[in-house]
């Protein structure tokens, strides 16, 4: 299995970030992607390889012209404006509100960002970027007759929208790949979100279609990040009606009742028989990640591959969450070598 990765990830690096009324040491750092890729490296998957550069078009093909440009501008306007130093809104719009553009990028950074835990840096456009290009350089590969791929993308992807950003996300990696499989020939594709965290960003994308099927694992919203979505009614609406299936779990979980939540994903992925497979591939559903509250164990994570595996679908395993760094290596390359273990 071959493993795209970027130095270029780096860039988007911070040291602190607001959590729970107050500063602490950011959990999202760049040691997370060093260390899957040590682990990678060690379990001798197959080669590791730089991305290929893309241009803007597949980013445009799901997020907002308006959020890119936003995106790829804000940190010179604000250094204009406030200087060099982290970049976060200074206000949310309230209810009801006109959303008249502003020439305040303070202002502007609250249009567009859901939360705090992401600041913009000079290198956040570049990172992000850089991730994209991983993830799209592991679906040619997948195109080009590959049976899986991982994509070890840093910044993650899954809880940036159409036009949004936030929870350390700032362009979707995942539904950007997806819809290149979609743009280059595939009739169905399914997005498998196995993170903590529910795929908020990759619902929103795709949830008025019937081509991409998303299915989302994770932590009930009535409880944890994002909130106020994910919830297992919300199924999709107009053509995307049945195409959206939310599977929310409670604190404390262990893997007896989230191997069933796979099981019924596994089962509704394979009646809509896609022709690829993207996974959003977050292990902080680890028993020891400090932002989570699931039980599973390193073991589990072999089985999580193993079934996913079971599809024989060709499968772009993108990198989103995990937190437990020290961990994070070994739970990853357990869902890999768990898959190729189920395509021989």
């Amino acid at each position: 299995m071959k493993t795209i990765f970027s130095d270029r990830h780096k860039l988007q690096s911070v040291e602190t970030e607001f959590y729970r009324g107050k500063w602490v040491e950011a959990f999202e750092i760049p040691r997370r992607a060093q260390l899957v890729l040590d682990a990678v490296r060690r379990a001798d998957l197959g080669p590791v390889i730089g991305p290929e550069s893309f241009d803007l078009s597949p980013v445009l093909a799901v997020h907002d012209p308006d959020f890119v440009r936003f995106l790829e501008n804000i940190w010179a306007d604000w250094v204009a404006e406030v200087g060099a130093i982290p970049a976060y809104p200074n206000i949310w719009p309230p209810r009801r509100t006109r959303m008249i553009p502003t020439i305040r990028p303070g202002a502007e950074l609250g249009r567009y960002a859901v939360d705090m835990s992401s600041p913009i840096l000079e290198g956040t456009w570049q990172a992000a970027r850089s991730a994209v290009d991983c993830a799209l350089t592991g679906a040619r590969f997948i195109n080009a007759g590959e049976p899986s791929a991982f994509a070890l993308c840093r910044p993650p992807g899954h809880h940036s929208g159409r036009d949004y950003f936030g929870g350390y996300c700032f362009l979707n990696n995942a539904a950007i790949a997806a819809q290149y499989f979609r743009d280059t020939g595939a009739r169905r594709v399914a997005v498998l979100d196995v993170d903590y965290h529910h795929g908020n960003g990759t619902q929103d994308i795709f949830y008025d279609r019937d081509d991409v099927l998303t299915v989302s694992i994770h932590g009930d919203p009535v409880q944890e990040y994002p909130y106020y979505i994910g919830f297992a009614d919300e199924t999709g609406q107009a053509a995307g009606q049945g195409f959206n299936l939310n599977l929310p779990l409670p604190w404390g979980s262990d893997f007896s009742t989230w191997g069933a939540a796979l099981d019924r994903a596994i089962d509704r992925i394979a009646a809509f028989a896609p022709e690829r497979l993207v996974v959003s591939l977050g292990v902080d559903a680890f028993e020891e990640d400090p932002i989570s509250h699931f039980k599973l164990t390193n073991a589990d994570f072999v089985e999580i591959g193993r079934r996913i595996g079971s599809l024989k679908t060709p499968s772009l395993f993108v990198m989103e969450g995990g937190y437990a760094i020290e961990a994070i290596g070994t739970n990853v390359v357990n869902v890999l070598t768990g898959h190729l273990s189920a395509q021989t």
